[in-house]
């Protein structure tokens, strides 16, 4: 039986601690800070079950042949890998590439670290057989699956164990026979509040002496004693979906989460309290650049989305045949076919780790780095197309019930292209994807979700085939000299 939106609503009412506003959040499906978002990912759910979307977005992964998405499949061969990628883009379209936490991002963490699973076992065979045993059962249910893996900002001159409150950053308190007790802050767990599980662990790189930090486990969302601080609610800020579209749908949230002595059983501990395996769980598996291979296909949707609201704008302010605008539009276009042209380009020279396919290393990394540079570029050159059109605009839906003013707004929202009405309503949806507060976090977040642009390029260095370059100089060196 596949997965529906109603199941995952369902799994949602469980008792979570979700607070906002200095209050505690008793159902998230029906609150107006998170209903939206959440009925989004349960129509996720509802769009890999439909009849002509089944073979597509699912295979049969699950136990008794259950048939589960195709973000828990772990590609043999570039075919595979091809048909995964396929439904994982078709996916992104059910949101337009603004949920950068859809189900399919921590399935592909998971699947990266199975890959690689013989990293855990010459690690520790137990943890390696707690993350093999959860995998499955992840899988099985389908499940969706958020995480927090950076500590928080606070004094960042000081490492985790040199702030003034030593679990500040969540850390192991106390161990025993039944698992782990975790005490601390862990962040960004964005889509957290609509997700079932957390994977929690510490991207960052860890010391000798910070060991307390150097965990690796997957926790239940209403665990006892697990408390989810959710920022400002763009949704709730947000009712109307005319005024704005994608605030009201596809705030997917962020939360700090705090773990008040949470107890964490062994059989969902993966890494305990080893720095140098904490590192390796992401980077000796193929788990880093599976789950940000992810990104880049949700990514390529999101811009193939904000170039149609380009050139929308142009045509709204009737200087589409501007030599000058089509070539801005020309140059964002190049761009953004630049990602979509090295994610194929991933899968092409994809190598196999151990029975596996995966997608190249230096060709993600690469593109990394290029994205995060890339997005704020072009939501400023959007903003230079658009001019003060997307700020002039009837302060919300309400000013056409008036006659009176439903009479002007005719007057003074003239468009070539549309009518007043529809000009307002498309105006309303560029600003909520260049402008809006809604828009400014989104910026923000594709400028960081894959760590600092100085990190992703060190990847970049250091998975480039650096022999193959200098072989070509010395082969030229070698080819003359001083003597005729």
């Amino acid at each position: 039986m596949t997965k529906v939106g109603e199941d995952h609503l369902n799994s949602l009412r469980d008792g979570r601690e979700i607070y906002l506003d200095g209050e505690r959040v008793a159902d998230p499906t029906t609150h107006p800070a998170y209903r939206n978002s959440c009925g989004v990912a349960a129509s996720l759910y509802d769009f890999q079950s439909r009849s002509d979307n089944l073979e597509l977005m699912t295979f049969e992964g699950g136990v008794n042949g259950n048939r589960v998405n195709r973000c828990w499949q772990l590609p043999t061969n570039y075919e595979e890998l091809v048909r995964r990628r396929e439904a994982l883009m078709a996916w992104a379209t059910v949101h337009y590439g603004f949920m950068g936490r859809s189900p399919d991002h921590v399935a592909s963490c998971f699947s990266g670290m199975v890959m690689g699973i013989e990293v855990f076992e010459q690690y520790d065979k137990k943890r390696a057989g707690a993350l093999r045993d959860y995998f499955d059962y992840a899988r099985n249910n389908d499940l969706f699956l958020s995480y927090v893996i950076i500590n928080p900002q606070a004094d960042r001159s000081k490492s985790a164990s040199e702030q003034a409150d030593p679990f500040l950053a969540a850390g192991v308190v106390d161990e025993d026979a039944a698992g782990l007790t975790i005490r601390g802050a862990k962040m960004l767990a964005t889509s957290g509040i609509m997700a079932n599980e957390l994977f929690v662990t510490c991207l960052h790189p860890l010391q000798k002496g910070e060991e307390r930090y150097a965990v690796s486990f997957a926790i239940p969302i209403n665990a006892s004693g697990l408390k989810i601080l959710s920022r400002k609610s763009y949704e709730k800020q947000s009712p109307i979906r005319f005024d704005n579209p994608l605030s009201n749908q596809f705030d997917e949230n962020d939360a700090v989460i705090y773990f008040d002595d949470v107890k964490v059983p062994w059989d969902r501990v993966f890494v305990n309290q080893n720095v140098e395996m904490t590192a390796k769980q992401a980077f000796a598996t193929p788990a880093h650049y599976y789950q940000n291979y992810q990104c880049m296909i949700r990514l390529s949707v999101k811009l193939r989305f904000l170039l149609g609201i380009a050139h929308r704008i142009a045509e709204t302010n009737g200087v589409i045949s501007f030599p000058q605008v089509r070539e801005i539009l020309g140059q964002m276009a190049a761009d953004a076919t630049l990602i979509e042209g090295m994610l194929y380009a991933m899968e092409v020279r994809g190598n196999h780790v151990g029975p596996y396919f995966v997608p190249n290393r230096h060709m993600l990394y690469s593109a990394l780095v290029l994205a995060q540079q890339l997005y704020p570029k072009m939501i400023a050159t959007m903003r230079e197309i658009a001019g003060g059109g997307v700020i002039m605009l009837p302060s919300s839906v309400s000013d056409f019930a008036s006659p009176m003013l439903r009479d002007l707004i005719n007057k003074t929202q003239k468009s070539p292209f549309y009518e007043p009405e529809e000009r307002v309503k498309f105006f309303k949806l560029a600003w909520d994807a260049i402008g809006s507060e809604f828009a400014s976090r989104h910026t923000q977040y594709e400028m960081f979700y894959a760590a600092p642009t100085f990190v992703n390029k060190g990847h970049s260095f250091r998975t480039f085939d650096w022999k193959g370059s200098t072989d070509l100089v010395e082969r030229l060196m070698n080819s003359y000299s001083l003597q005729p």
